[in-house]
């Protein structure tokens, strides 16, 4: 028998129970078994309520006799019924044959082979005008840590991302450059890549900025505010209204960003290297941050390759009656029926939209890689394109249009506020990082615990911490929750932080290092404490599946904080090296030993490496 299966022959040995109590046979899923609340000192409960219905009989009744059942069936040690749940404890012999299956196998939550299903997760998908940022650190955790979840319950995972390199914010950063970089380089600047390519987008904002507020002085703004004026509007709100009008039509900068935008759709030599240039610093700069962040891609789409996919798609959905076309030449879809709204998907020139490219994305992803489930990592931002989106792809009877999710998040703030990419205030991906390596450094080095370590083992402990606290905080809480990352707060370990858990197994590793034997003897009894920790061992495979099965983090993320707390309340209550019998102490290294290993399991699921020291 294997760990994954031990719950499953509790359940089985209840049916059985009940049918040698004369009831007839029940389905599993009519069984719910969890771990017993603390305060019963119990090690499971079973819910008799829906049993006690379906069996048309009291369910403290049926409690206390199915208890009894399994007393004479030798199941189970002890029972206590209160108010219709049954609370029991296992045999010791229960919990040693427990162990042995623990060191005979490794942390896993994998689902049988019948059951595996093929992913494609989309995640990060940036923009080559800037460089990566806290929402972006958010989504890339959430794709990696779900993909990593899904491996571990055994199914097959594919990564990939979408990079939005074409359209005119590119073009913005491109055209700043050209105009007033006088041929600098990261190289020659000194600056990281991604953030260089970055800056010049934010510096063509200022200098809009600026050109709009010398416009607004003009006889042609004033002009412009007559004609176009809504009832009692004021001058302030119209040109806060009219900047995007502005942009298009009177705009010199926007003139020559749109300029340069068509010279690339023409295909023009010097545009196209321009382009291709500051694109190739971007991605320089991206792959140092992921990097940094342990995380990479399987494939890689871009959009100035996927732009114009969708277009013979839209054609056959017109030809099948699936979409329609309006008056001037646009060919739209109406969801008026499913709650959502008609949606253009070929402008009346013919050109497309994103929806329209995305459909195509869809149809060509599928046919690469055949998977069975299509989950799209967007901040909540997006999720009325997805709902349009799933629901044309259904429309079009496409065959995987049932696998098609949208994993939606909240965004990120820090506790000054939100980020606004175009004044430049956005808190960029690299400095969350240092941010949170400086707290990480700081913290160290009140405690002192490392300064036996040479100065790069220290950086690379520290490191670890550092990416343990931002990961961790981010992932701990429900993806569709917004939240505000604090860095400080994020390294306390005392806290519910990534560092707190790292320290449960620093500790684990640090006993082990000690300790002068391997051998595994069995104590004369088992202490609650230590049923409760092997409990949530064999409750961990079933976390797993079901933060499979959500794509949600953060329900291993608090399940290891939990597994944490347990451990260090049984690290300050038990000796363990100075055991009072070498049988204790035999039992309880194991005991520790195993736990380390599900708590590394589990934070690597999280993208979390586990130090030894700290």
């Amino acid at each position: 028998m294997k760990v994954n299966q031990t719950l499953d022959k509790i359940q089985s040995d209840i049916l059985l129970a009940i049918e040698q109590l004369g009831y007839p046979a029940l389905d599993r899923s009519s069984l719910v078994v969890t771990p017993c609340k603390k305060e019963f000192s119990k090690d499971f409960t079973l819910v008799t309520f829906g049993l006690a219905k379906t069996l048309r009989i009291n369910p403290e009744t049926l409690a206390s006799s199915l208890g009894s059942q399994l007393i004479s069936n030798s199941v189970i040690g002890s029972f206590e019924v209160v108010k219709g749940f049954l609370n029991f404890s296992m045999s010791d012999a229960f919990w040693v044959e427990c162990m042995h299956l623990l060191k005979k196998s490794s942390p896993t939550g994998q689902v049988s082979s019948d059951e595996s299903l093929r992913y494609l997760i989309e995640y990060c998908s940036p923009n080559t005008n800037k460089p990566l940022h806290l929402g972006h650190v958010r989504n890339i955790l959430l794709g990696w840590s779900v993909t990593q979840i899904l491996k571990a319950a055994g199914h097959e995972v594919s990564t990939t991302q979408v990079i939005n390199d074409r359209g005119i914010a590119i073009c913005k950063s491109m055209l700043a450059w050209k105009k007033f970089a006088h041929g600098d380089t990261p190289q020659t600047s000194g600056i990281k890549p991604d953030h260089f390519v970055g800056d010049y987008y934010v510096l063509f904002e200022q200098k809009f900025r600026d050109e709009y507020s010398e416009w607004q002085q003009s006889d042609s703004a004033e002009e412009s505010f007559s004609r176009l004026k809504k009832d009692n509007e004021s001058k302030v709100d119209f040109f806060k209204r009219f900047k995007n009008e502005y942009f298009t039509k009177f705009s010199k900068l926007g003139n020559e960003a749109s300029e340069m935008l068509r010279n690339w759709e023409a295909g023009d030599s010097a545009t196209l290297d321009l382009w291709k240039q500051m694109n190739h610093w971007v991605y320089d700069g991206f792959k140092q941050t992921q990097d940094l962040l342990g995380v990479s891609f399987d494939s890689t789409y871009y959009e100035s390759k996927t732009y114009l996919l969708g277009k013979d798609i839209v054609q056959k959905g017109l030809n099948d009656g699936v979409f329609h076309r309006s008056e001037d030449g646009a060919v739209f879809i109406d969801l008026t029926d499913a709650g959502l709204d008609k949606k253009i998907l070929l402008r009346s020139d013919g050109t497309s939209i994103y929806i329209t490219q995305d459909i195509g994305t869809a149809m060509q992803r599928h046919e690469i890689h055949h998977a069975d489930k299509y989950v799209y990592v967007v901040a909540d931002e997006q999720d009325y394109h997805f709902q349009t989106l799933f629901e044309i792809l259904k429309r079009l009877n496409v065959p995987f249009a049932e696998g098609l999710y949208h994993l939606s998040y909240g965004m990120v703030e820090l506790p000054s506020g939100r980020m606004k990419s175009r004044e430049g205030t956005v808190v960029d991906a690299d400095d969350l990082i240092k941010e949170v390596y400086s707290e990480a450094q700081k913290s160290a080095s009140e405690r002192g615990e490392l300064e036996a370590l040479s100065e790069s083992e220290r950086e690379r402990v520290i490191f670890q911490i550092a990416l343990s606290a931002l990961k961790y905080y981010l992932l701990k809480v429900h993806p569709k929750k917004r939240m505000i990352f604090d860095p400080t707060e994020s390294v306390d370990l005392q806290g519910h932080t990534g560092p707190y858990i790292l320290n449960a197994y620093v500790r684990i590793q640090s006993v082990l290092r000690k300790a002068d034997t391997n051998e595994f003897m069995v104590p004369a009894e088992i202490v609650q404490a230590e049923r409760e920790l092997l409990n949530s061992l064999l409750q961990y495979p079933k976390v797993i599946q079901e933060s499979a099965r959500q794509l949600d983090p953060s329900h291993l993320a608090n399940y290891l904080y939990q597994m944490a707390k347990d451990f260090h309340r049984y690290y300050h209550d038990y000796r363990i090296l100075n055991a009072e019998t070498e049988e204790l102490k035999s039992w309880r290294l194991s005991l520790i030993d195993q736990f380390g290993q599900y708590l590394k399991h589990g934070m690597n699921c999280l993208g979390i490496q586990m130090p030894d020291r700290m």
